[in-house]
């Protein structure tokens, strides 16, 4: 198999992690991130609230929602609602949701292209609804792109994806999903996709064919698609937390599938207690542990989805430029700040650059930290997250 830009190389035995020394006790386990508390009685104190908790799954992943101080039964039945909601907007494997639908046409754009036998004869809008049956509102333009009627919430997490594209130059594409649709993690038995699917695949990744004007959605190369696995969890994160606290909620964690948003600290002031995983360990064991009140904890890593073919790991964090998983030396970056949104787009976006460069873009930004974990278990933070460990 080829080396260099068109696999990664990470052998078995380099993943064999060594269990770490330090124990935590763990109320609350997720994916990638856990949520520490002290030992409980269970027993409240006078005037205290009650503690609620709900877990749903949307997005292939389980999510949980506690609330400590100003919850109500009522507020969570309405944050299980609007999850469902953003996952028929934002899935790109649900079959419906307005993203697969927008993705379903221009694939069917494109294979209309391949099969028109007369080339002179320009493609309608009927020929490409006539492959698909979805209620997608789009236009065929004159000069070969299609603008899609998009929702407003669509629109804002696109502009979101668009800036963290732009910001990156690419190194983060919310027009990946060519290239991320042919590789299925959740396959009973995933495989590599052929090289020249891949190469192909490229060819319709770029951020800089993707417009947003108007309320619209502009896609300038037929086939193209837009993937939001990297950026959604963090997006409907903050918008349920915006929820909640203007419901009155002042304490709380808000955890979709191992991206923790808290809601101010927990009762009494003192701050949650959020630790990391230990990449390729059991989900129980952590790496660091961090003090955290009314910030977001998001972590990219390779242990998170990948399959194992002639004994090398194909991770999910994909690069736009080859279409294979990066390798760069690196097995997961955490990320703390203000959005989870940001952070969400933000741990793709520095483990994508590496960690010298990553490093260097995240201590560009105001208010955002980070640690890096390297093939050789090695730990490197950005200015000030440090000071945020558990003991320091």
């Amino acid at each position: 198999m080829r080396r260099g830009n068109l696999q990664i190389v990470l052998t078995i035995k380099r993943i064999k992690y060594r269990l770490i020394k330090t124990k935590f006790s763990l109320c609350i386990l997720t994916a990638c991130i856990f949520l520490i508390t002290g030992c409980s009685t269970g027993q409240k104190s006078p005037g205290t609230s009650q503690e609620l908790v709900r877990t749903g799954f949307a997005f292939n992943t389980t999510y949980t929602i506690t609330l400590y101080e100003g919850g109500s039964e009522d507020l969570l039945d309405e944050c299980i609602l609007r999850c469902t909601a953003y996952e028929k907007l934002f899935s790109r494997t649900l079959k419906g949701s307005e993203l697969y639908n927008i993705n379903e046409i221009e694939k069917a754009y494109l294979e209309v292209l391949r099969n028109k036998t007369n080339k002179n004869v320009k493609v309608s809008e009927k020929d490409i609804k006539s492959l698909v049956d979805n209620d997608a509102t789009f236009h065929l333009m004159d000069d070969g792109s299609i603008g899609f009627q998009i929702s407003s919430a669509m629109y804002n997490i696109l502009e979101k994806g668009l800036y963290y594209s732009k910001l990156s130059d690419g190194t983060f594409d919310i027009t990946i999903e060519p290239v991320s649709s042919l590789w299925d993690f959740m396959a009973e038995s995933p495989e590599v996709p052929e090289e020249q699917q891949l190469k192909e695949a490229v060819k319709l990744t770029s951020y800089k064919n993707m417009e947003l004007e108007d309320g619209k959605l502009v896609l300038k190369i037929p086939g193209m698609g837009i993937e939001l696995g990297a950026i959604a969890k963090g997006y409907i994160a903050d918008r349920l937390k915006e929820y909640l606290e203007n419901h009155g909620v002042t304490s709380g964690t808000i955890n979709l599938g191992g991206n923790v948003l808290c809601i101010g600290s927990k009762a009494g002031g003192t701050p949650f207690h959020i630790g990391v995983q230990q990449p390729f360990a059991d989900r129980n064991e952590v790496i660091t542990a961090i003090k955290a009140d009314d910030v977001s904890i998001v972590s990219s890593g390779i242990y998170e989805r990948y399959f194992v073919q002639d004994e090398k790991i194909y991770h999910h964090i994909l690069n736009p430029a080859d279409g294979y998983p990066y390798n760069n030396g690196l097995v997961a970056v955490t990320v703390v700040s203000k959005e989870s949104v940001d952070g969400d787009a933000l741990s793709t976006t520095c483990f994508a650059l590496g960690l010298e460069k990553g490093m260097e873009f995240v201590e560009s930004l105001e208010d955002v930290y980070a640690v890096f974990i390297t093939e050789d278990e090695k730990l490197h933070y950005s200015k000030g997250f440090k000071e945020m460990e558990i003991g320091n």
